[in-house]
């Protein structure tokens, strides 16, 4: 049945609109004049385009049928129709809650969808291509067979393309599963979701759309994001696959007996059976939960930040670390070239020329060369020969200039692993205020792989990072929410932890360099310090990885191709809007505005979004609980089942339907403590048990006592009522005037429904023969209710309760036990 479920979702998908596909001619275009604007035009009306068939979000039609084709729903509607076949038709109004839950579900997650695809269609992936000999940015979509692409450092492939100039590096693990650096020369195959690592190259497209080597292997493989590690996602599956094994069984043995009593009727036995399986289903909880994280997720797009996994905001509410890459969070990932520092008096002349000329022969985009060529703006004097662009990797880059020799420029270990006292003692002096790179030089042309021989310091260039003016301020938020943050970046340990310390960062000096530490010992240095640097993009996964095999909820944040693996890994990836492609396309959120300090508003939504569905949780499970117990038991009891369809909708909606939509939509930024299952059973089990227990008590009773059924039912209603009444009174705390509100009205409801409708919801006026049995009872309930909740919550129980001056709910009873001790 789910399968059936799933595939007619899946049938509500269109095809998006596109000419139907037909060949053409191959063609070969000069790489820097590219097609033609008439080829392009052909190619398009061929179909020869690069379609996504993939879309950001569901359509609006799968939306409605995923809300309304759900096991849940399909339940309640075989109920509506048995009912309906037995002619008691005020017993569907049960239908009227569950038509409104799905309604509001469709409008909440339709509404969010168009949030999302607003801001998807502002920061759709783009690519830059050559056609009529210039440059032009176009959509991926609009790609066409052939046509010249040109990638750069931090790009995605976006369609399987052959190099035609440059070189490159790229990053291929989503295939193959390996981190390293594969080069690409002329005559290369660049696959589509790969990343550029550095380099440069121009390349034809060489297969579209879904000839696309990934595409023959998976449709999803493109962005790769890892499965958000939503708790509340497993505990709803595992309540789900739960009650569907039990209510088949159930049901039949449960009809089969009212059946079979005395007087029963065929009505009789349908009314008492979907009674109580209606009961035993948590159909709005499923809805409430997707309602309540739809709508965080548009008050997420009022604050610029794009959703692009629902459950992450869950994920993140829960985080315990945060992992921040240094440039474009901290900092504002631009940078400012302050001075050059001679060490060979020789070379004066030549590092003004040297930096000229190797920014210009590199051609690379990063904040480091942007900083170097705004310094260095005179025309590059050199050309260059062969150039070795930047790589994460080797942490350098360099090239060889007619007449000149080498210049290599990078990290002073990594360039000159064998430095002299002189040469350290200089990095050290400068690197505690800026970031330090090495100007190098040799004789010697750049060899195939590697550095050339004999090579000498020439100058230390000292760049400095412009620090975001929110960052302290947010930063100070994470450590006064008990958020442990942890600076990774691949600048030297002593440029980074400088820029913790100015940023505010906790521990700033508990500092490591990650060229020195073995694999290893990842797992210890990651929980002993704070700020890692000269750390590899294949550390930066490692790290995330040994902080969650320690237990703890890790996201990430990041900018470049050098954070993807990272923030694959991450239980939350956040992406700058402004840095890579790459990086955006594997998040699970993306600051649009690049705005650091928004993610204190989003862990306050997903505080929001978890403690509001953990309260709303509570009620409606009490429901499944009281239900469960009930049905089991009236397998074995010869009594008439004592609720109709009728009884449920009033208590339903007066103490769980209308309460937790209310509750679910509250402002609510307590921290996210716990595990979702364990905290809404502590809350739900005492109450379900209570009356469970009250109304098995009054079915055997009233048999007992020889009291009508009508009795006994209105005894079970008004049991069943008033305790999940009072725990609303419990969940409502701390009272704020809506808070109040709403249970006040609740209350009304529910009393006016008892008493002033009782005949429309078939509920008895009670005979005075019940009504001592009826005090009787609750007092009792009462005080099962209080030892149960004394027991789930760990208290000390007290048989006699102590005297209050004012009204304690049990947590804050449980608090100052705590205290006390």
């Amino acid at each position: 049945m789910a399968k059936l479920l799933e595939k007619l979702q899946k049938r509500a998908a269109p095809e998006p609109a596109r000419p139907p596909r037909r060949d053409v001619e191959r063609l070969y275009p000069d790489p820097d004049a590219g097609l033609t604007e008439e080829q392009v035009r052909a190619r398009m009306e061929a179909g020869q385009q690069n379609f996504d068939s993939t879309p950001a979000t569901r359509t609006e039609k799968q939306i409605v049928l995923r809300n309304i084709c759900t096991l849940f729903n399909l339940v309640n509607i075989i109920f509506f129709v048995a009912i309906i076949a037995v002619g008691s038709f005020k017993d569907t109004l049960f239908m009227a809650v569950v038509a409104a839950n799905t309604a509001i579900g469709i409008f909440q997650e339709i509404r969010a969808k168009r949030s999302i695809d607003a801001l998807s269609f502002l920061t759709a992936a783009k690519a830059k291509v050559i056609r009529g000999g210039r440059s032009d940015t176009v959509p991926i979509e609009d790609i066409v067979l052939d046509d010249i692409v040109v990638l750069s450092a931090g790009d995605q492939v976006p369609t399987d393309c052959v190099a035609v100039s440059g070189f490159c590096e790229a990053d291929e693990s989503f295939l193959t599963g390996e981190s390293d650096a594969i080069s690409k020369n002329i005559g290369d195959t660049l696959l589509a979701g790969s990343f550029i690592i550095s380099g440069s190259v121009h390349a034809r497209a060489d297969r579209v759309s879904a000839d696309n080597y990934i595409s023959k292997i998976s449709t999803s493989a493109k962005t790769v994001k890892k499965q958000v590690n939503s708790e509340i996602m497993r505990t709803m599956r595992a309540i789900v696959a739960v009650i569907s094994v039990a209510l088949i069984p159930i049901s039949i043995i449960l009809f089969r007996n009212q059946l079979a009593l005395a007087d029963a009727t065929v009505r009789s036995a349908v009314l008492n059976t979907t009674a109580a399986l209606i009961a035993m289903v948590p159909e709005g909880l499923m809805l409430l939960t997707s309602t309540v994280l739809a709508a965080s997720v548009v008050r997420l797009t009022r604050q610029h930040v794009m959703v692009q996994e629902l459950y992450c905001i869950e994920t993140l509410a829960r985080v315990d670390v945060l992992c921040l890459d240094k440039t474009g969070t901290i900092t504002e990932g631009t940078m400012k070239c302050t001075d050059a520092i001679l060490l060979d008096d020789a070379y004066e002349q030549a590092v003004p020329k040297a930096l000229a000329s190797l920014t210009a022969a590199l051609e690379d985009r990063n904040a480091t060369f942007a900083a170097i060529a705004a310094q260095y703006t005179d025309p590059a004097p050199w050309r260059a020969e062969k150039a070795a662009p930047f790589s994460s990797r080797t942490k350098w880059s360099g090239a060889t200039f007619e007449g000149q020799g080498t210049y290599i420029l990078g990290a002073a270990e990594f360039v000159l692993p064998n430095r002299d006292r002189r040469l350290q003692e200089a990095l050290f002096e400068y690197s505690q205020e800026n970031r330090v790179l090495l100007l190098a030089h040799s004789d010697e042309p750049l060899p195939a792989e590697g550095l050339p021989g004999r090579l000498r310091p020439v100058a230390l260039i000292l760049l400095q990072d412009n620090i975001r003016k929110a960052a302290p301020a947010t930063l100070r938020y994470f450590k006064e929410q008990g958020v442990i943050c942890k600076v990774i970046s691949g600048d030297s340990v002593e440029t980074v932890s400088g820029i913790a310390r100015r940023a505010g960062v906790e521990n700033w000096d508990k500092a490591v360099d990650m060229s020195r530490v073995s694999k290893k010992d990842i797992p210890e240095a990651a929980e002993k310090y704070t700020v890692f640097g000269r750390v590899t993009p294949e550390q930066k996964k490692l790290l995330v990885k040994a902080l969650q095999k320690k237990g703890h909820t890790v996201a990430m944040t990041g900018d470049g191709v050098n954070d993807v693996m990272a923030l694959k890994e991450a239980d939350c990836g956040i992406a700058i809007a402004g840095g890579a492609d790459a990086a955006r396309n594997v998040a699970h959120l993306v600051l649009l505005k690049s705005n650091f300090e928004a993610l204190p508003k989003v862990v306050a939504e997903g505080r929001r979004a978890i403690n509001n569905i953990q309260r709303s949780a509570s009620l409606f499970l009490v429901k499944t609980v009281y239900a469960t117990i009930l049905s089991v038991a009236f397998i074995f009891i010869t009594a008439p089942y004592p609720f109709e369809p009728i009884h449920l909708t009033l208590i339903g909606l007066t103490t769980t339907g209308i309460p937790s939509v209310i509750l679910g939509l509250q402002p609510n930024h307590e921290r996210v403590q716990g595990h979702f299952l364990r905290n809404v059973l502590t809350t739900a089990a005492p109450c379900g048990i209570t009356i469970a227990l009250a109304v098995l008590v009054a079915v055997v009773c009233g048999q007992a006592f020889q009291l009508d059924q009508d009795q006994v039912e209105a005894m079970c209603v008004l049991f069943t009522g008033g305790a999940i009444l009072i725990l609303l009174f419990y969940v409502c705390h701390p009272w704020t005037p809506v808070r109040a509100a709403l249970f006040g009205s609740m209350t009304f409801l529910f009393f006016l429904g008892y008493f002033g409708y009782n005949e429309f919801f078939s509920i008895a006026r009670f005979a005075p023969s019940s009504f001592l049995l009826l005090v009787l009872i609750g007092v009792g309930s009462w005080e099962v209710f209080r030892i149960l909740w004394q027991l789930f919550h760990h208290q000390r129980v007290t048989l006699v309760p102590r005297p209050a001056t004012e009204y304690e709910c049990p947590n804050q009873l449980r608090g100052k036990r705590e205290r006390r001790r």
